[in-house]
């Protein structure tokens, strides 16, 4: 060399040359996530398409990418939509129902005018358990003693006239802790009460697993903060349930050199969508992040052509109880026999130094592998290895004897606000991408 100034031009040029090699392009993978979090997909709901609308979205990344096969797998589902009305006021101290102060153009719809009562927030002070009805009126409040609980007297309580068609309030987890009890609140005839509120502690969260079904009362999910010391509250709530909805899985394929057997890559792109008109779930981390991710894998392999197929496979339907893998197992488009291995990459926008996992029964004598790699190459601290669980796509491939993984970066900076508002691409973390996309090709090399 002739002098420093051209060393520094060639190290500069091999670390570029190693970057491209490694083919990690975090460019991409961040105008992608940008891209499933914007207000254009609406959270990835199903009232406003916004997750169909997404699907379509990947299916020309995948093309884009290089995919040699791009199909898209419908199926339908059930599902509990919230995108109308989403209002809800609280008043501390006693109120009166004063209907002058409602609007009553429809018999069953009342809209909540405001008056000396606080407004709450939607998504922050409040959001509605998945399976609810829609609701509308002006309820008591009653607050679950759960210091002193006992059922009976609780029921004796909510006979008594001042709390006929009242809700009842009680932190989430002690309902479910007595959900023997409380579940009976939740029907017509278990009691008189108007419905339930659960307690949860802010950020307020927003579940659609359950949706594909409606339960006879609504119920309210609000923070402690936001109910402490109410005794009545007024609820105009749009439910509107969608049967048979159509959706699809986002099937891609890269070819190897070998097809009777293949690597899965799996991420659910769709998330909880919409509380009310004006509010939704970006879900950058859960599971944008996830979505992104496969998407470069693919185009890696597509740039660097694999020994064995690989498929990747973005499913819609996982918050509302996994139900586009559930699909696709139950009807394959390739037999599920030639996975060597399968990894559902979810809620992998993060910064905890180490991952998460979970391993299928037939995916743990490789288990060692993914540890050695991980420890050579310095990716996370460590892999923390929970039990295998019903939380995401794997699970319903693990229960089949596919070997598999979950990988998920939990407990970081953005894992607080998952199924949140507060999931979004002001929230973004993108730190565990790299060492994650390194972890799985560097197991695809070295698998046996």
């Amino acid at each position: 060399m002739k002098n420093m100034k051209d060393m520094r031009k060639l190290l500069i040029f091999l670390l570029a040359v190693s970057l491209q090699a490694g083919a990690q392009d975090m460019a991409h993978y961040k105008k992608i996530v940008k891209e499933l979090a914007s207000a254009k997909y609406q959270g990835r709901g199903y009232a406003k398409g916004g997750a169909n609308k997404a699907g379509k979205f990947l299916e020309k990344e995948y093309r884009k990418a290089g995919a040699d096969e791009v199909t898209l797998q419908p199926f339908k589902l059930d599902i509990q939509t919230f995108a109308g009305r989403m209002e809800m006021e609280a008043m501390k101290g006693t109120g009166q129902l004063d209907n002058s102060q409602l609007d009553n153009s429809s018999s069953s719809r009342q809209t909540v005018k405001s008056s000396n009562w606080k407004k709450l927030v939607p998504g922050v002070d409040f959001s509605m358990r998945e399976y609810s009805p829609g609701v509308y009126g002006e309820f008591p409040v009653y607050h679950v003693d759960t210091l002193h609980f006992d059922a009976d007297r609780m029921m004796a309580d909510l006979a008594k006239p001042e709390y006929a068609n009242c809700l009842v309030a009680c932190d989430f987890w002690f309902t479910y802790k007595h959900r023997d009890v409380f579940s009976r609140l939740q029907t017509k005839d278990g009691c008189t009460n108007a419905g339930l509120i659960y307690l949860w502690a802010s950020p307020i969260k927003f579940f659609k697993a359950y949706g594909h079904r409606v339960v006879d009362k609504p119920i309210v999910w609000v923070t402690p903060e936001a109910i402490e010391g109410v005794e009545r509250v007024r609820l105009a709530v749009d439910a509107e349930f969608l049967k048979g909805y159509e959706c699809f899985n986002v099937i891609a394929k890269v070819e190897g050199e070998r097809h009777d057997s293949c690597f899965v890559f799996t991420a659910h792109y769709d998330h909880i969508g919409n509380l009310g008109k004006k509010v939704f779930y970006a879900g950058a981390n859960d599971n944008a992040s996830g979505s992104a991710a496969i998407v470069t894998l693919a185009a890696y392999y597509a740039k660097h052509r694999p020994k064995f197929d690989m498929y990747f496979l973005a499913f819609s339907g996982e918050d509302a109880n996994l139900r586009g893998s559930t699909y696709f197992v139950e009807h394959p488009t390739f037999p599920l026999d030639r996975i060597k291995y399968l990894f559902n990459i979810d809620m992998v926008g993060d910064n905890n130094p180490a991952l998460y996992c979970e391993v299928s029964d037939s995916g743990m004598k490789d288990f060692p592998l993914f540890e050695k790699i991980n420890a050579e190459g310095k990716y996370f601290s460590e892999l923390h290895r929970g039990d295998l669980a019903a939380n995401s796509d794997h699970y319903v491939f693990a229960v089949r004897q596919v070997p598999c993984i979950f990988l998920e970066n939990e407990k970081g900076d953005a894992f607080q606000y998952y199924h949140t508002i507060f999931d979004n691409w002001k929230h973004a973390v993108f730190d565990s991408y790299e060492p994650l996309f390194r972890l799985v090709r560097d197991f695809v090399e070295e698998y046996k």
